[in-house]
């Protein structure tokens, strides 16, 4: 897999203008979104995304544990 210069595949480059752009668009986020995450967990891309989603991403033991309250 080929990918653009400054993009790793699991590490968002904030140095370089194009991975910043390249990263905000693949995680729907502006980029001052993206320097926050970067800055509050690190560059992995993975991590960044948890951040980014916060409270909207849930487990299934949370859902199930919505269930048990109903």
């Amino acid at each position: 897999m080929t990918t653009q210069p400054g993009v790793e595949p699991d590490r968002i480059d904030m140095n370089d203008p194009a991975a910043r752009a390249h990263w905000a668009k693949k995680l729907d986020a502006t980029e001052a979104q993206l320097r926050e995450a970067v800055a509050a967990v690190g560059d992995v891309a993975a991590d960044v995304e948890m951040h980014l989603k916060g409270s909207h991403s849930t487990t299934n033991a949370d859902r199930m544990d919505e269930l048990g309250d109903a």
